[in-house]
């Protein structure tokens, strides 16, 4: 799993320092690439294996669906392998890079199954307003939590 905010610098060719205890659990996790795709206004880079499974749940959304097409499409149709080179970095596509308003500064974040690439400013008005939401939230999505008029 990944836990833990990193401040990483992009360099001029869209190069990003994936943090070294992320490398660690991408590499024993799989020896294929992992994958970057968009989710919304940030990157999200899969292991391996996570991405096959998220393949999976996508491929099982129906064809009909318009909202199911729209998110196969922009997860998969625009996803790109991402290998680490030597020194531990990906290489962010620049529509990607400019889709996710990636700059210099990227927060590098461990979300339990994946990791985030964020705009600094980006990720810090996110945080602001599911803060403010955030014993909402944490009703909506208790799994123990027990539907009205129960």
């Amino acid at each position: 799993m990944f836990r833990g905010r990193f401040l990483h610098t992009m360099d001029t060719k869209g190069r990003v320092s994936i943090p070294s205890g992320f490398r660690v659990e991408i590499q024993r996790r799989s020896q294929n690439d992992p994958v970057l795709t968009r989710q919304g206004a940030h990157l999200a880079l899969f292991p391996a294996d996570e991405w096959e499974k998220k393949e999976e749940v996508l491929l099982g959304l129906s064809e009909f669906d318009s909202d199911a097409q729209d998110l196969q499409r922009i997860m998969v149709g625009e996803a790109s392998d991402c290998p680490l080179d030597s020194q531990g970095r990906i290489l962010v596509p620049t529509l990607m890079r400019g889709e996710a308003e990636l700059e210099s500064k990227i927060l590098v974040i461990g979300v339990l199954n994946r990791i985030e690439l964020w705009n600094p400013e980006r990720y810090e008005e996110k945080k602001q307003m599911t803060a403010l939401r955030f014993e909402e939230i944490n009703k909506n999505v208790d799994p123990n939590r027990q539907a009205p008029g129960d």
